[in-house]
Order: C-alpha cells, then sequence, then structure tokens
C-alpha cells in the first residue's frame, strides 16, 4: 500500500489522542477518564429525586461543558486519522458518538436519558491508562482455554441440570406444597440455590429427610463449583506456552491496533508505524 506523508502537527496530534505509552497520551486518557467518570457522577446525582430540581442549572451547565469536550475530543479523533470512517464506524467510535448525541438530543425533546447510560462504555479506555493492553496475550489465552472447554463445560452443566431435575422432584415429593414446595420448577429452582451454595433462605426443607437430603447437595455444591474452574484452568495453562506481546500502538493510516512490541510497521497496511 502507497504510503502517505502525514503533517507533523496531525502525527504529533495522533500520538497523544490514540497512544497511551508516551506521557502526552497518558495524560490525555487520564484527563478523559476524569471527565467520563464527572459525567456519569452526574447523571447518577440526577437521578436523586430531588437533586434534578434543586440544582438544574448546575447539572445543565455541567452537562454542555463536558458535552463540548466530547464533541471536540471526537472531532480530533476522525481529523488525526488518515482514514476517518475506521474510526467512525469501529466499537469507540460510535460509543464516542453515541455519548455526545444525549444532550444535543435534548433541545429536540424528552426521551434522551438512556442514551447517557452508554457514557459507561467508555470507562474500557480505563484499561489504555493502566497499560492492561500490554497483558493482551493473557486475556486472549483466556478466551482460547474457555472456547477449548467449551464441549466438557457443557457436558458438565448437562450433568448438573439432570441433578438439579432429579433433586428437585425429590424434594418436591419429600417436602410437598405445604412446606413451601408448590411444584417440582420450585424445587428445582431451591435444589439450584442450594447447589450453588447461595440459600436465599425463602424456601428451606423441614421434614428430616428433607433436611438430610438438603445436607447432601450443599456438600455436593462444594465439589461442583471446582470442577469448571479445574477444567479452564487446565486449558489455561496449555495455551499460555506461547506470549506474544503487543502494546498501545495504533496505526495513523489505517487505526489498526495490537501491534508487536517494537514493531516498526504496521501489520494491516504497511506504512511505518512512527514518523
Amino acid at each position: 500500500m502507497a504510503q502517505t506523508n502525514i503533517p507533523s502537527w496531525k502525527s504529533k496530534l495522533h500520538e497523544i489522542i490514540y497512544e497511551a505509552d508516551t506521557p502526552a497520551g497518558k495524560a490525555f486518557d487520564i484527563g478523559l477518564l476524569l471527565v467520563i467518570v464527572l459525567s456519569i457522577v452526574l447523571v447518577m446525582l440526577e437521578s436523586i429525586p430531588g437533586m434534578s430540581d434543586k440544582y438544574y442549572w448546575q447539572f445543565y451547565t455541567a452537562e454542555w461543558i463536558i458535552t463540548i469536550i466530547f464533541s471536540i475530543e471526537y472531532m480530533l479523533r476522525i481529523i488525526v486519522i488518515n482514514r476517518p470512517t475506521r474510526y467512525i464506524f469501529s466499537f469507540y467510535g460510535i460509543v464516542d458518538l453515541l455519548s455526545t448525541l444525549p444532550t444535543y438530543l435534548a433541545i429536540l425533546g424528552g426521551g434522551h436519558n438512556l442514551l447517557f447510560a452508554v457514557r459507561a462504555l467508555r470507562l474500557l479506555r480505563i484499561f489504555r491508562i493502566l497499560k492492561i493492553t500490554r497483558y493482551i496475550g493473557e486475556s486472549n489465552r483466556l478466551l482460547l482455554a474457555l472456547r477449548n472447554s467449551r464441549a466438557k463445560i457443557l457436558v458438565f452443566l448437562y450433568a448438573v441440570v439432570i441433578l438439579c431435575v432429579i433433586m428437585g422432584t425429590v424434594m418436591y415429593l419429600v417436602e410437598g406444597p405445604e412446606n413451601g414446595y408448590t411444584s417440582i420448577p420450585t424445587g428445582i429452582y431451591w435444589c439450584i440455590v442450594t447447589l450453588t451454595t447461595v440459600g436465599f433462605g425463602d424456601i428451606h426443607p423441614v421434614t428430616p429427610l428433607g433436611q438430610f437430603i438438603a445436607s447432601v447437595i450443599m456438600i455436593t455444591g462444594y465439589g461442583i463449583i471446582a470442577v469448571p474452574t479445574g477444567i479452564v484452568t487446565s486449558e489455561f495453562s496449555r495455551a499460555s506456552a506461547n506470549e506474544i506481546p503487543v502494546n498501545t500502538q495504533v496505526c495513523p493510516y489505517c487505526n489498526e491496533t495490537k501491534h508487536l512490541d517494537k514493531a516498526e510497521y504496521c501489520h494491516n497496511c504497511g506504512n511505518p508505524l512512527n514518523e
């Protein structure tokens, strides 16, 4: 792919806005995160009865300031990248757009408050600040372990479901409607709650036989909970043989991420990562 020269100011802004491995990029992300947290806190406070009416103008002014900041950030992200559509139609691009819409939609009418919750998704950028993305190999291995464990876990869950159906039916027969076990589904519900050691206490056995069966189910639950963990851990150990270190470098030409440490060229478009 042919390389396109990027102006120095645009390259510098790209480094600040899209990178998290530089002091300027880290400071930008931290500042943005603080604004995001402030926005979410304001939304939560506004939901408290009486707060919205008492501090209406304070909330209104703060929300517009935050929206303007988000709007400027969104426009800068489009300007500094060589292929804006890669960002606009990406996950974060859509989230960034939705996070700026509620206040503008407020001018048109109500029903915009639900979109405020979208801003919580922007907190995912905290992983870049904490440099957790350098451990992306760990998360990939975890996903691989879960995928490889899928068949074993499904068989295990199938066995647990059968056990719950059988024991729930037994408890329905032993305890009966007079003790709260009004149906077989109710007995199954109680068995699931007991087997997982949650124990809500809304239904409990009264007869000695029912209490004995409940004790067996409780003890069995401790052993059952450990089985999926062992399956995934075993697969995770196998998947951790080859670690691939990556960083937060973002290609200024195609917006591709997940580049190897010390990589000089983008693995997607082949252009240099640093001017």
